[in-house]
């Protein structure tokens, strides 16, 4: 088994710099895609997304009593990133995602935006 390749431009990368990736083949480990959908999420339209979703969730929290106590019920959190090929994303990098982009390197495209 050979050594995961490295995109030249993660290198490059400087911390605050705006870049935008694409991802040219879905992982198939449950591992790489959940780093994959945790770095989509940082996408600003994404972010806008599950706050509101997340607003919306709160003002619908529903409150019940168990025991004297209040208890509530929560709805799972909607899935707004899909990890599949030719999926796009923009964010903003910072050094402590070099980790996370180095163990899927081979299956992103990352240019500056």
């Amino acid at each position: 088994m050979g050594s995961p390749k490295v995109h030249p431009m993660l290198d490059s990368l400087k911390p605050g710099q705006k870049i935008t990736c694409t991802i040219t083949k879905a992982p198939r480990g449950e591992a790489r895609i959940s780093t994959l959908e945790r770095l989509m999420r940082r996408d600003p339209v994404a972010n806008k997304a599950l706050k509101k979703g997340h607003k919306r969730r709160q003002q619908n929290l529903n409150v019940y009593n168990r025991g004297n106590r209040d208890w509530t019920s929560r709805v799972k959190v909607a899935k707004v990133v899909r990890v599949d090929a030719g999926e796009a994303w923009s964010m903003v990098f910072t050094a402590d995602l070099l980790p996370d982009f180095k163990s899927i390197a081979e299956f992103i495209e990352v240019k500056p935006a």
